[in-house]
Parts: C-alpha cells; sequence; structure tokens
C-alpha cells in the first residue's frame, strides 16, 4: 500500500512538472516579443524543474533506496535554480543593450526609441566617469557619519 501511494504522488508530481514545461513551450511560441516569451519560459522552466525533481527525490529515496541519487538531483535542482534566472536576466537586459523594444499587448512600443531602452538596461548614466562610484560615496559617508556624529553627541549617549 505504501509502495503505490510513493509510485502515485511521485508520478503526480513528475506529471505537473511536465505540464508546466509544456505550458512553457506554448508561450513561448504564442507570445508576441522577446521579452514575453523570455518570462513564460523562465518562469515555468523553474516551476517544472522544482516539480520534476520532487517527484524523482521521492521515487530516489522510497522505491530505489538511493540516497546518492536523491542528493545528486538536489544538487542539479540547486545549480537550475540559480542559473535559469540569472540567464533569463542576462538575455533580457542585453536585449535591452541591443535597442530591442518592449512591445504592450497591441504591439506598440513601451518606450519612446531604441537609445531610451539601451539607455534603461545601462546601470550607470551616460556621462559616467571611472571612480565616481568611490567619490560619490566618500561624499555620502562623510555626509552621514557627520549627521549621525553630531546627533549622537547632542543626545548624550556617547560622549
Amino acid at each position: 500500500m505504501f509502495d503505490a501511494i510513493v509510485w502515485l504522488v511521485s508520478w503526480a508530481l513528475i506529471l505537473i512538472g511536465c505540464v508546466f514545461v509544456v505550458s512553457g513551450a506554448v508561450g513561448v511560441i504564442r507570445m508576441p516579443d522577446l521579452y514575453t516569451r523570455l518570462h513564460a519560459a523562465s518562469l515555468t522552466d523553474t516551476g517544472g524543474a522544482l516539480f520534476i525533481s520532487a517527484g524523482l527525490i521521492i521515487q530516489s529515496i522510497f522505491v530505489f533506496g538511493s540516497a546518492m541519487a536523491a542528493i545528486k538531483v538536489v544538487l542539479i535542482l540547486f545549480f537550475t535554480l540559480f542559473t535559469a534566472p540569472t540567464a533569463s536576466h542576462a538575455l533580457a537586459k542585453t536585449a535591452l543593450l541591443s535597442g530591442l523594444v518592449p512591445t504592450d499587448a497591441s504591439g506598440k512600443p513601451l518606450l519612446e526609441s531604441s537609445e531610451e531602452a539601451t539607455q534603461l538596461a545601462r546601470s550607470r548614466p551616460a556621462d559616467y566617469r571611472s571612480g565616481q562610484d568611490s567619490e560619490t560615496f566618500a561624499k555620502e559617508s562623510q555626509f552621514f557619519n557627520g549627521e549621525l556624529g553630531a546627533g549622537r553627541r547632542n543626545s548624550g549617549r556617547l560622549s
């Protein structure tokens, strides 16, 4: 009886994971632009990996009695959960940097130009010069240290 429950639960999880993966494939085919396709693929890929891995872990522990196989599946799941979203983010940022403008449901561009998309993807302004971050950080830390230090001295908490 226990074996039947284990088989039923594990195969149900594996089939749910397969439904996620197939729905992601349908989303990639049916979605209008790169960003929505990427969104559909990355979400369903992660959900499918979770369910399929859960089913395989149950199978490896209770049916095959192999803890080593379960550990390997957990490691595969761990690396998949970290690399899939990172790859999706890198693809989306590269598309923005190359000037691919996202569109709304009617196909109308959400940004004015491809230059605006490129600027949106940059993490620094166009007039950034090397070392500017450290100068800004030093100025801000001096300001906050001066403000907080003066406030602490006046309140009598620190001598």
